[in-house]
């Protein structure tokens, strides 16, 4: 089992401050090797899967009889898809206020332990929310994440040496994605089994479960339908008319698959762009090996990999990162702005080929706070520091680039 960088933080932050933990995320992402990690670890310990049906017996009769002994350390006790049960939260806050002698409690899910988290929550000041991502360039060989001020230095310094796998890790994880099963196998033939089931698993199961939605070959056709739009401006009127539904119904649908954590969006960033755009954001997929187009495809990666940074950093307490994307009305474009505490911190740039600066940073850099810029390339061996004044812009080979990151 890989070692995951949440882990450490978990331990630190949670465990340690006597916080329950909620780790959310795609499904088939980690969060069971992850919850068996953390396990092993632990002198005492328990596993409750909701699908066992002597977990559910015991969580309806007597959920306290779900916790293992005390010992000379606090036990942990890892509850998995338990939000599956009917008035889960207010269940497990009379566990916890009841407790004779500490325990940890990790608790695991995708869409609904998500989804519950909005509106009244009676669990409020008693866990931290975090979200598991698949595994990018990273933690595919370490487990340590970077810091946003080191991570900023460290990139823009070219401080730290890069394993000479680093391309090929890129390569692997460009065509695989970042799901552990496809990326570690990459096996052509299974990664497209693993696929079809998670798809399958997630519309005729998990929104099934979620919604009570009967027209679940429709939703398979919308799903069909996103790896085309992926980086572009995303319209759900074009969706309403390729599905010929409503516009509400299509918009619902897509919020859907976005709290299935199959789907997400970025907004465009507007202050202080001059001729910005307002509404139209764009997509991404959580498995980026679904979309064909080759330029897509690098794209959505990149992406996963600043979003994974923006959660990694925002749940860990190092400030509110989020990720938005600038464009104006002539339609010229920065693809990515990673924001932090709601002020422009590091704008991204996506080139596929190209090595030279795109034409767009002389419109948009100006206008932004930031004293630096990144702009990527899938080309190999690329790394390139230009000065205008006090801004640096830095053009280099995402294979490298991306391995500073969370």
């Amino acid at each position: 089992m890989k070692d995951r960088e949440l882990r450490a933080v978990l331990e630190k932050l949670c465990f340690a401050g006597q916080k329950m933990a909620f780790v959310s995320g795609p499904r088939q992402c980690g969060k069971t090797t992850l919850a068996r990690m953390l396990l092993k670890r632990r002198a005492q310990g328990r596993y409750c899967d909701w699908d066992d049906v002597e977990v559910r017996r015991a969580w309806a009769k007597q959920p306290r009889s779900l916790i293992p002994e005390s010992g000379r350390s606090a036990p942990l006790v890892v509850l998995d898809e338990i939000h599956k049960a009917a008035a889960w939260k207010r269940t497990l806050k009379g566990v916890w206020d009841t407790l004779d002698a500490p325990v940890d409690f990790l608790i695991t899910g995708s869409a609904r332990l998500n989804v519950y988290r909005k509106g009244g929550d009676s669990l409020t000041g008693r866990y931290y929310h975090f979200r598991l991502h698949p595994f990018t360039l990273r933690e595919m060989r370490q487990a340590d994440a970077p810091r946003p001020d080191d991570a900023l230095a460290t990139l823009f310094t070219r401080a730290r040496r890069c394993p000479r796998s680093g391309h090929d890790d890129f390569l692997a994880l460009l065509r695989f994605s970042g799901f552990p099963e496809p990326l570690f196998a990459q096996d052509e033939r299974r990664a497209r089994l693993w696929r079809r089931n998670r798809v399958e698993t997630v519309i005729r199961e998990d929104l099934r479960d979620l919604s009570r939605i009967p027209e679940l070959s429709r939703i398979e056709m919308l799903a069909a339908l996103l790896p085309e739009k992926v980086g572009s401006l995303f319209s759900v009127a074009s969706l309403r008319d390729d599905l010929e539904v409503s516009f509400d119904t299509a918009k619902r649908w897509v919020g859907l698959l976005r709290d299935l954590y199959y789907l997400y969006e970025i907004k465009p960033w507007q202050s202080k762009i001059a001729r910005s755009i307002r509404k139209e954001g764009k997509v991404y997929l959580w498995d980026h090996a679904e979309v064909v187009n080759e330029a897509a495809r690098f794209e959505n990666l990149v992406a996963n990999h600043l979003r994974k940074a923006c959660d990694f950093w925002t749940d860990s307490g190092e400030g509110q990162f989020e990720l938005y994307f600038i464009r104006n009305k002539e339609k010229q474009e920065i693809d990515f702005l990673v924001t932090r505490d709601r002020k422009p911190w590091l704008p991204v740039e996506i080139k596929l080929r190209d090595t030279e600066p795109s034409t767009n940073w002389k419109r948009f850099l100006p206008h932004l706070p930031c004293r630096q810029a990144l702009q990527l390339t899938s080309e190999r061996g690329c790394w390139r520091i230009h000065r205008a004044g006090d801004r640096e812009l830095l053009v280099a080979s995402a294979a490298e680039a991306l391995q500073y990151l969370p």
